[in-house]
Formats: C-alpha cells, structure tokens, sequence
C-alpha cells in the first residue's frame, strides 16, 4: 500500500473505531441515557480530531443511539419504552403478516430451509456466544418477513428492528433465553410448513412479547445498576 492510499483510510478507520467504542459504551451503559458530552470531550478521549468523531456521532445519531444540540453539544438518547413498545407493535404486526403470508404458500417448508439448519439442531450444536445469537435472532425474524415477498415490508421491518437493537440484545444476556429462542424458533418454522396460520401467529407473537418483557426488565436493572454506581440521577 502506497503512503497516499494509507493516509486515504486513516480518517476512515478512526471513524470506525470510535463509531464502534461509543456504541459499546452506550450498550454497555457507560454512557448512560441522558447523557451529555461534546466532541472535544470525546476528541480527547479518544485521542484523535474532532472529523472523525463527528462522523462517528453522525452514524450513531442515524442509528438512533445518540442525538445533537447544535448549541449544546450531544446527548445519548433517553430510554423511552413507549417509543419502544410501539415499536413492538409495528414489528409484531408486519411479522405475523409475513408468516400468514408464508403459510398461504403451497410448499412453505421448501422456502425455509436455510432458517431451519440453523435453528433446527441438537443443543450441542447450538451457539452460546450471545453476541452470536443475537445476530443470527435478527437475521431469522428479517428472513420470514423477506421471504413472505413484499420488499417494501422487508425494509421498513429492517428499519424498525434497526431501531430496537440497543436494547435487543441485551435479551439473550438472561439465563435461559438462548435455549429459549432455539425451541421457539423451531416450533415457529414447524408450524410454518404445516401450514398453521393461526397457531403461528399465537407463537410468533408470545415469542416477541417474551423477548420485549425481558429486555424491558433488563434495560431498568442495568440503568439502575449503573445510576448506584456512578451515583447519577437519571429518569426513566
């Protein structure tokens, strides 16, 4: 690599890294909601130029993670589970759509095949890294809706899952969920391709509240646990 070509991807990758702390710290809850700080203040924390920090803070106010005061700097966006729980609703109806959809096909366990070898094993072939099975839970719930063949659902599903992410997936940090997820996944692909709409969308439904209850529950223990440890007053 040339000298021009290095100097070309630092700023990007700088950006990268810090893109990447401040959602960590945010995930993490060492930056809590309602915080406030300003680009200096993470310029030089991170040790780099206030251009690649504000591209890194850009990114993660389109991500929903933060939000900007032009005259007052940055702010981690305050939990609002209201906002969360309609999102909820949002997802809950364009995915048991998408299912009925499914169901309706002649053949639906030929168009899931993929969703059940990864879903459908025995438990010493399942993941247990919760990062991992975070991200394949997500691509699982994208893939029914894709599959269901309306692009315009598919986008604004992705959109709308985009938005629950920060606190998505703190649900498979809960004892028990990962093994949880596995069976109520496979249940929910077996009654796909016995054409069960219905029953499907009973289960599919239990599933996601299941899954928005306890990353609520989560979400108030980890905020209270940081406000007890950094002695913060922070509402919720």
């Amino acid at each position: 690599m040339t000298g021009n070509n290095a100097g070309q991807t630092r700023p990007a990758n700088v950006a990268e890294r810090i893109y990447q702390q401040l959602k960590t710290d945010i995930f993490d809850f060492q930056l809590l909601p309602g915080d406030r700080f300003s680009e200096s203040e993470i310029a030089k924390r991170m040790n780099a130029s206030r251009t690649p920090v504000r591209e890194a803070l850009y990114r993660l106010e389109r991500d929903g993670f933060v939000q900007v005061y032009f005259r007052s700097g940055w702010q981690v966006r305050p939990f609002d589970f209201q906002y969360f729980e309609e999102l909820y609703d949002v997802r809950t109806l364009m995915e048991t759509a998408a299912v009925r959809r499914l169901c309706g096909l002649e053949d639906p366990a030929a168009h899931l095949q993929e969703l059940t070898n990864h879903w459908c094993v025995t438990p010493d072939k399942r993941l247990s890294d919760s990062d991992q099975v975070a991200e394949l839970d997500e691509n699982f719930h994208f893939q029914l809706v894709a599959l269901a063949g309306n692009k315009e659902m598919a986008l604004l599903h992705r959109s709308v899952c985009e938005r629950l992410r920060i606190i998505r997936r703190l649900d498979f940090t809960q004892h028990g969920r990962i093994a949880a997820t596995y069976e109520e996944h496979r249940h929910i692909l077996a009654l796909i391709g016995q054409r069960h709409g219905d029953a499907v969308v009973a289960e599919l439904s239990g599933h996601i509240e299941s899954s928005k209850n306890t990353v609520r529950a989560i979400t108030l223990q980890r905020i209270q646990e940081a406000k007890s440890r950094y002695n913060l007053n922070i509402r919720v």
